[in-house]
């Protein structure tokens, strides 16, 4: 699927773990392409509109929010009417869910988590792009490797959203983790995963932007 923070406590007196993993997929990702100079003000309207923590990712001129949010068309009317410049997707719900709590024997997950975003596109080919979707619809049952490889990595979620033929992809990893320490054990003794990696590459493409032999590219956390 790939070639290559939001901190939440866990509290048995008022949230659990699963619950945790069950607010992760309800949160969306807002994608605005264009020159942002202030942030700030981004982070403004959507707290006006129910977001209670709002992160920014950015990859050259996209900007990436991921984040709950109660009021989704005032926000994108504000943004609108506040940044015209600026074209804007959003990313409501995705459409493949790896969690822990549910695909691992080891269902325990971290206190703290650390989210990584990444983008690509899907190729032009309608054909190919039906083919990629099923893929993902069936993984769990077909490829149990795959699963398994991010059970080895520890990876607390994985979620992969799409709008049109672009992806957005949000791994999420223990806090005091790194994804490249962590990514690796994916395919420790799991070849399959590298089976499955090799497929899903002709399905994908760099965004605009990229390089030609780039598909996925991380968006750096704004601090």
């Amino acid at each position: 699927m790939w070639c290559f923070s939001i901190l939440l406590l866990c509290s048995s007196l008022f949230i659990s773990c699963a619950d945790q993993s069950n607010q992760e997929q309800h949160k969306l990702i807002v994608e605005l392409v264009g020159s942002v100079a202030d942030k700030d003000k981004i982070k403004s309207i959507a707290s006006a509109n129910g977001a209670s923590d709002v992160q920014l990712y950015q990859w050259n001129n996209h900007l990436a929010l991921y984040t709950h949010l109660n009021n989704v068309e005032a926000f994108k009317k504000q943004i609108n009417e506040q940044f015209p410049e600026l074209k804007m997707k959003v990313y409501e719900k995705p459409f493949y869910n790896f969690s822990k709590a549910e695909r691992c024997n080891n269902t325990s997950v971290a206190s703290e988590w650390k989210h990584i975003l990444l983008t690509a596109n899907l190729v032009e080919n309608e054909k190919y792009r039906q083919e990629y979707m099923e893929y993902h619809r069936t993984q769990f049952e077909e490829w149990p490797e795959i699963a398994q490889g991010f059970c080895n990595a520890d990876f607390q979620q994985l979620l992969l959203y799409r709008n049109g033929r672009q992806l957005m992809l949000v791994i999420s990893i223990p806090a005091d983790k790194t994804l490249d320490e962590l990514n690796s054990k994916t395919t420790e003794n799991n070849p399959r995963v590298n089976d499955w990696n090799e497929i899903m590459g002709k399905y994908q493409e760099g965004i605009e932007g990229t390089k030609p032999d780039e598909k996925w590219v991380l968006l750096e956390k704004v601090e």
